[in-house]
């Protein structure tokens, strides 16, 4: 647990729930066209998810649990912790260049000023 005035530690790993999804039928030696055919989705979306190009949602991670019997809180989790890394990622990208931005106009200023 944080203390007071810390901030707890966050990975700035992000793995897109995809990658685990190619594992889970590597391991399993299906593909993705049966994997497809057994949640009733077109096999371009399953092609996608694992690609990075697409998430899972509410109702593939449904179907995702039927065929793995992994429950659907699990693909679930794993796509809002990829998301909020990725959020995480791109509020801190902007944080620096504002930062940076206020250092270059203070020190214009100051240089201004002399």
């Amino acid at each position: 647990m944080a203390t007071k005035g810390s901030r707890p530690y966050h990975s700035d790993l992000a793995i897109h729930p995809g990658e685990v999804l190619a594992e889970e039928l590597e391991a399993r030696g299906m593909t993705q066209r049966a994997l497809a055919e057994a949640i009733g989705r077109p096999e371009q979306v399953v092609s996608e998810i694992i690609h990075g190009k697409k998430g899972i949602t509410a109702e593939t991670a449904l179907q995702l649990s039927d065929v793995f019997g992994v429950s659907a809180e699990f693909w679930m989790n794993l796509q809002t912790s990829y998301g909020l890394t990725m959020a995480r990622q791109a509020v801190g990208a902007k944080r620096r260049t504002a930062s940076r931005a206020l250092r270059k106009s203070a020190t214009v200023r100051r240089a201004a000023t002399r």
